[in-house]
């Protein structure tokens, strides 16, 4: 199967380039893949399509401040790292912007010389290695410097607003360390998630959104893509709880990854915390999911390849086209679509 084989038109201004007032006022698009059809709703009415012995299964993934903005040494060009990856203490896999310009040695000042900013190699590889240089704590100069990681089809003219700390958080997030949201559980407000534990019930896990999430599919043979590993964590009475469900609600390509990464053979999830380095893709045997609440992502990315696995690449395409004639709003900050 050919990643082209899963692209679609999208208009850009269906590009969600702020969230709505309300978390849950967002459209929800029901696709029902027993009858092969769909129908528009909105997210306040998810609560609806429950059963009682259902478990919704949250990621309670945190976004840290991981885009960081300084100057070079010696030239003053603007330089951007986006942090990936934490190596060591205080060395981290990053994307650089310009990278091909600043050689093995090349400094970075961040903050007004507040932290500093050391390539560890020599320009080539997307990633590179930046060792970080400071007398204060890195986390505490990352809150302080750093800036919520937007993803660059979300335009803002001077980087993240205050609003997007905020917003660009799940509001049940406790776990930091996700240089990306787990964007499907943007739409929950307090009030949706208490009309959820009247009907099921309610867990959550961790998985926290890296690079490997994001990453462009840069190949044209689906098969031979990897989506690089995440870490995540399951604990012994989240698992057990799963366990024992009739249907499993999950919120979110992130935790479909982590679930169906720590099923057993027998498709049950097993406790564990380690690294999710599952590639779903069509042909992929789910043995945890039985419904997935997404957003709609870009087309030919790892995410498409996900949830076209779960529903079928025919149905799901279908699904979108209808979405975008309804001019429902895409991405991030968009609107999302209930997999049943």
């Amino acid at each position: 199967m050919k990643i082209s084989d899963f692209d679609y038109d999208l208009p850009p201004e269906l590009i969600a380039q702020a969230p709505l007032d309300s978390r849950d006022a967002s459209r929800m698009l029901i696709v029902d893949r027993a009858t092969q059809t769909w129908s528009d709703s909105t997210f306040r009415n998810f609560s609806d399509f429950l059963k009682t012995d259902d478990v919704v299964v949250l990621n309670n993934s945190r976004v840290f401040p991981a885009r960081l903005t300084g100057f070079r040494e010696g030239s003053g060009g603007r330089v951007e790292i986006f942090l990936v990856r934490e190596l060591e203490a205080m060395v981290w896999e990053a994307l650089v912007r310009p990278g091909g310009r600043l050689k093995r040695g090349s400094r970075v000042d961040i903050g007004n010389g507040k932290l500093q900013a050391e390539l560890l190699d020599d320009p080539g590889e997307e990633l590179r290695q930046v060792h970080f240089l400071s007398t204060s704590p890195l986390q505490e100069l990352l809150a302080e410097v750093g800036s919520i990681p937007l993803p660059p089809y979300i335009k803002r003219m001077h980087g993240a607003t205050e609003a997007d700390r905020e917003r660009y958080q799940t509001i049940y997030s406790k776990q930091r360390g996700a240089i990306a949201a787990p964007t499907a559980g943007l739409h929950f407000t307090h009030r949706v998630l208490e009309q959820i534990k009247t009907r099921a019930q309610l867990v959550e896990i961790t998985l926290h959104v890296g690079y490997g999430t994001f990453e462009p599919v840069r190949v044209e043979d689906v098969s031979q893509h990897q989506v690089s590993g995440e870490r995540f964590e399951i604990s012994e009475p989240v698992a057990r709880t799963i366990n024992a469900a009739k249907r499993v609600i999950v919120v979110g390509t992130t935790t479909m990854r982590a679930l169906e990464s720590s099923a057993s053979p027998e498709g049950r999830v097993v406790a564990q915390t380690g690294v999710a380095n599952l590639t779903i893709r069509p042909g992929h045997n789910f043995r945890v999911a039985n419904a997935l609440l997404t957003n709609f992502h870009l087309p030919q990315s790892s995410l498409l390849l996900l949830v076209s696995a779960f529903a079928g690449r025919e149905l799901v395409l279908a699904a979108y086209r209808h979405a975008v004639s309804q001019q429902y709003r895409f991405y991030s900050y968009g609107d999302c679509m209930l997999i049943l």
